[in-house]
């Protein structure tokens, strides 16, 4: 009979011991999470901002990417068949941002699926890693530290010289795939034709105008460099919103995972609270 209050006791006192250890561990996780909310609170609110200066420089590159669009279209430019045709992926180096370069390496992987013999130019090392993987002996050319900060026009033309300039990749039309800025949650994946200068002099409406043949090579590295930039710097805006929102949603999950750990520490507590006074009475009665 007497070594019954003693057994409770002890159960009573291995059970406190092991709520504790859990509302230890809760504890850390709280605090950890709480970290990790003012983290992405303040990377939204970074993202907030790069998104309203990306939004002003790809505002000013879409009027002139615009421009030699209506350009070729004004010249009635034809794709020519069996034109060998080059894929340019437009990424970045940057991540955080949801499954923007998982879109543009999906849409690669699926037209190099139906051009298995196309040259493949990756700007930015997130697309990069998902493409060599498929297909490693389609890339030609690499380029990253893209996607810190806004694209400049003089990046933009050391890549398209590096392109245009080389010999040994032989191509008749581009192709560049891109995220295309749709709102400042939106964005959908999207391509710029560009054709090379041989089309353009062929075109019915280009004949009628009367040219230098040394101004056609400046030309047609304008056109090809002027689409380059539009889409480097639509991409980095799309980009930019994309972080935006998905910071938004990470903090707003860690949000509901605090309260959630919040009501289960104060939950605990009060079971530690209950059984402390259990021992109490329990004492009390045995005396």
């Amino acid at each position: 009979m007497f070594a019954r209050p003693a057994v409770a006791a002890r159960s009573a006192a291995f059970v406190q011991t092991r709520n504790m250890a859990t509302l230890k561990e809760i504890q850390v996780r709280l605090k950890s999470v709480t970290n990790i909310s003012k983290i992405t609170a303040s990377m939204k609110m970074i993202a907030s901002t790069k998104t309203t200066r990306a939004q002003r420089a790809m505002n000013v590159a879409r009027i002139y990417g615009q421009v030699s669009n209506d350009f070729v279209k004004q010249a009635e430019v034809e794709k020519a068949e069996g034109a060998k045709e080059l894929l340019v992926t437009v990424s970045s180096d940057k991540g955080l941002c949801g499954g923007i370069h998982s879109s543009l390496a999906r849409q690669s992987r699926k037209y190099l699926g139906e051009n298995s013999e196309a040259p493949l130019v990756v700007l930015g090392d997130k697309a990069k890693v998902q493409l060599q993987r498929a297909y490693p002996e389609n890339i030609k050319y690499s380029f990253n530290q893209l996607g810190s900060s806004i694209p400049t026009f003089d990046e933009t033309s050391v890549i398209a010289s590096t392109i245009l300039n080389d010999k040994d990749l032989a191509f008749d039309n581009v192709k560049l795939l891109y995220n295309k800025f749709v709102s400042a949650i939106a964005f959908e994946t999207s391509s710029i034709e560009c054709f090379p200068i041989k089309q353009i002099v062929e075109a019915p409406n280009f004949k009628a105008y009367e040219y230098q043949e040394e101004v056609l090579e400046n030309l047609n590295e304008f056109l090809f460099a002027n689409s380059l930039h539009w889409a480097l710097v639509e991409g980095h805006a799309a980009e930019m919103a994309a972080k935006r929102t998905a910071m938004e949603n990470a903090t707003k999950n860690a949000g509901d995972m605090i309260n959630k750990l919040t009501l289960q520490y104060n939950r605990g507590r009060q079971a530690v609270i209950t059984n402390e006074l259990i021992d109490i009475i329990t004492g009390a009665s045995a005396l």
